[in-house]
């Protein structure tokens, strides 16, 4: 029971050192400003670190939502590219369309 009872608390240190650590070297963190969970971590023994650790860390970056837009057609880059596109091959096209008309209206030389 005591090998528990000293497990425990060992965890419970190692748990109240991590979230204080990360506390305080955070540069922001949510829900409350820095100094409500550093009191909230040392004078609250178990909740305070793991209320800080689940609700006041910051979001990682890895767990944050990338903004991308949800379809082509909402992307400007995208359109501005299939723009530029279409209107190289429309030209593409005209000038072929020309050439053949001249080719058409010129007489056969013999």
């Amino acid at each position: 029971m005591v090998r528990l009872f000293i497990f425990l608390a060992a965890a419970a240190l190692v748990l109240l050192i991590l979230a204080l650590i990360s506390a305080l070297s955070a540069e922001r963190v949510r829900n409350a400003p820095r100094a409500v969970w550093t009191l909230a971590i040392l004078l609250i023994p178990l909740a305070g670190p793991t209320a800080y650790l689940l609700w006041g860390r910051p979001i990682s970056r890895s767990r944050r939502p990338i903004r991308r837009p949800s379809s082509p057609d909402d992307d400007p880059d995208f359109l501005r590219s299939m723009d530029s596109k279409q209107s190289r091959r429309d030209r593409e096209l005209l000038d072929e369309w020309e050439r053949d008309l001249r080719q058409d209206d010129e007489p056969d030389r013999p």
